[in-house]
């Protein structure tokens, strides 16, 4: 099942895709939080979305515009940082890497990304909201939790997965080396696209193999798979849950693959009138204009 939050007429609407339609499962005040009261109630929720295929409203996919599938998180993203061995040489060799010293980690690098940057596919990234003109992108695949999970082991971690969606991890590459901690330079307004669905996990049998492209006014510049991670995702998972909790609906960015603008020398930073396309297997295309 892939999951949407959408505006139809100027009314917020959210419901899941079925071939070319979007079949209409909420709308209203409650449908800005509808995917995420879904994703709380597990399999009975899912199952009531299904049952409504044959009898809910249904809308041509083209005549709507996607939100954010959650426009509401329960909280800011918790993100992963050097990921992949390649991304990881690129970004330690850069001169903007204040993370310490190793080039590849040995456990993971954990910090979160502020939700207020959220926005969605089509909406455009404001490259004015960060003076130092140093603006970079980070095309990563999303895990969202289906439910609260503490200590989980590696074992049993994907039970604890719900679905998978797309996340830029928008940077202002000088913040990001100024402050030391990501907080900042991860955290501007419009610098946290998400989308255009959630899938649910059924919907990515071969994790290993989903592949991810990010194009930059269509030019390739990213391209791996998830058998590239460094740290996969049941890693992840018991790092997160040894010492803290995981709630429904949280979001996890594993990490981005080599190609980003630092890895140029000079780095090829993101201007006004530049356009950044996400493409991960079974998720769609996240794509977002900057302005």
């Amino acid at each position: 099942m892939k999951l949407v939050t959408f505006l139809h007429r100027d009314t917020v609407k959210a419901g899941f895709i079925d071939g070319e339609d979007v079949v209409v499962c909420a709308e209203g005040p409650s449908a800005d939080t509808a995917v995420l009261d879904l994703i709380a109630s597990g399999d009975e929720g899912v199952s009531r979305w299904n049952g409504m295929a044959g009898s809910a409203d249904r809308l041509p996919l083209k005549d709507v515009r996607l939100l954010p599938p959650m426009p509401r998180l329960v909280r800011d993203v918790i993100c992963v940082g050097k990921n992949y061995h390649a991304h990881a040489k690129e970004f330690h060799n850069s001169g903007f890497d204040s993370s310490g010293k190793e080039e590849t980690p040995t456990v993971p690098v954990i910090f979160t990304k502020a939700m207020t940057g959220l926005i969605g596919p089509g909406e455009a990234i404001r490259s004015e909201v960060d003076p130092t003109g140093t603006i970079d992108f980070e095309g990563e695949l999303g895990v969202v939790i289906g439910k609260k999970a503490a200590r989980v082991s590696k074992e049993d971690a994907m039970d604890y997965v719900f679905g998978f969606v797309i996340v830029n991890d928008m940077t202002s590459r000088e913040l990001q080396r100024r402050h030391s901690q990501w907080t900042i330079g991860k955290g501007l307004d419009t610098f946290c696209p998400m989308g255009p669905w959630i899938a649910t996990a059924d919907e990515m049998p071969d994790l290993p193999g989903v592949m991810l492209q990010t194009f930059v006014n269509g030019e390739e510049r990213q391209r791996a798979t998830m058998a590239d991670l460094i740290f996969d995702i049941p890693t992840i998972i018991e790092t997160l849950t040894a010492t803290g909790t995981l709630l429904p609906g949280d979001v996890i960015a594993t990490g981005t693959p080599a190609g980003v603008g630092i890895g140029f020398n000079p780095p090829r930073y993101l201007k006004a009138g530049d356009s950044v396309k996400i493409e991960i297997t079974n998720l769609g295309v996240l794509e977002n204009p900057v302005a």
